[in-house]
């Protein structure tokens, strides 16, 4: 056993779980936590270490998922299950922030997706989280992460890392720093909106990758939204287009050959369809108008934010290889591409959906 899982054991032993811990090994492929099933006698858990790094306020992102998914729970809705420690807390503090959440059985989850109907089910589980949340008051959820959708301020700080160039890779990044400072005045919308009131403040995941849903493996209908350490206050559109950007994409998200990356239409529609079809009644009409647009901006951000940290030396993005953020940048801006080229394409669908 490993002075690692060793960690891990004693670290179980603090929180109340059915039954003791018989094994522990790694899980998942997160970028930012480090995960661990726990298998006792009686049941499953997750265990994670939290990034400290990336999320500093600990018992403020604890505190938010509680109240959460303790709304969601009320209204009937899966969600994840916080199993607090000995003492009682949402969390441990125990040579770094250690939480545990029951393991949601029986259920798979999608890197990927060419069956529209399960991009369709993701739509309507989107959809749904905002639905079940609409009457929870966004503004008293803690920013975890300050200006995580800010785009405005995602490029700036973009522009500030090439400047500075810290780990001298700007020369192999020419071309995509070109195309994303050609695009500058087009990232405002949402913000500027937010701002004026003419959109309102909402929950929202912020990372809704079609890996953050928990899908039934038997129906692959949607059971579960996890992942919940983003959840705060900001627009439905964050995470109506990210959801685009990351499952509409005919490759992953760190495919080399972008040849291979297209953005799919077909799918874009499938979800649009899930989506609306959850929040009808919900969404005002200038909400429905930035659809599409926002489909553009979160891909774009996303693109921003991988070519940053690659300027950076990759301090935030986990990377398996030197160039992986410069990769997964050009997957991103390949679809930003398509997306601008689509944009009408993608209001009509829009609206036949509605």
């Amino acid at each position: 056993m490993t002075e690692e899982i060793k960690k891990a054991f004693e670290i179980a032993e603090k929180f109340r779980l059915d039954g003791k811990a018989k094994d522990i090994c790694r899980y998942g492929s997160g970028h930012i936590n480090t995960t661990y099933l726990i298998t006792t006698d009686n049941k499953r858990y997750i265990l994670q270490l939290m990034n400290e790094t990336v999320f500093r306020d600990t018992y403020g992102l604890m505190r938010n998922i509680c109240a959460v998914t303790d709304h969601l729970r009320k209204s009937g809705t899966e969600t994840l299950t916080v199993v607090p420690a000995l003492s009682g807390e949402s969390y441990l503090r125990c040579d770094g922030n250690w939480r545990v959440y029951e393991f949601i059985e029986n259920t798979v989850t999608y890197q990927s997706v060419t069956d529209k109907s399960i991009f369709g089910n993701a739509g309507e589980a989107f959809g749904m989280f905002q639905n079940k949340l609409s009457d929870f008051d966004a503004s008293v959820l803690t920013e975890t992460i300050p200006h995580f959708h800010d785009t405005p301020k995602r490029f700036r700080d973009f522009t500030a890392s090439l400047s500075s160039d810290k780990a001298n890779r700007a020369k192999y990044a020419e071309r995509e720093a070109d195309f994303l400072t050609a695009r500058a005045d087009t990232y405002g919308k949402i913000a500027s909106a937010l701002d004026r009131g003419e959109i309102p403040l909402r929950v929202t995941h912020n990372d809704t990758k079609l890996n953050n849903i928990l899908m039934d493996a038997v129906t692959g209908k949607a059971r579960a939204i996890i992942d919940l350490d983003t959840v705060m206050s900001g627009s439905l559109l964050y995470d109506f287009g990210d959801s685009i950007r990351f499952g509409a994409s005919t490759a992953a998200e760190d495919e080399r050959d972008v040849n291979k990356v297209h953005f799919s239409m077909p799918l874009f529609e499938c979800f649009a369809q899930g989506f609306l079809g959850a929040v009808s009644g919900r969404i005002t009409e200038y909400e429905k108008e930035l659809l599409p647009y926002s489909c553009y901006l979160m891909t774009a951000e996303c693109g921003m934010r991988f070519l940053a940290d690659y300027l950076d030396g990759d301090v935030y993005f986990a990377v398996k290889y030197a160039d992986h953020n410069l990769v997964r940048a050009r997957t991103q801006l390949k679809l930003v591409g398509e997306m601008e080229r689509c944009l009408g394409t993608m209001e009509e669908t829009v609206k036949n959906c509605l």
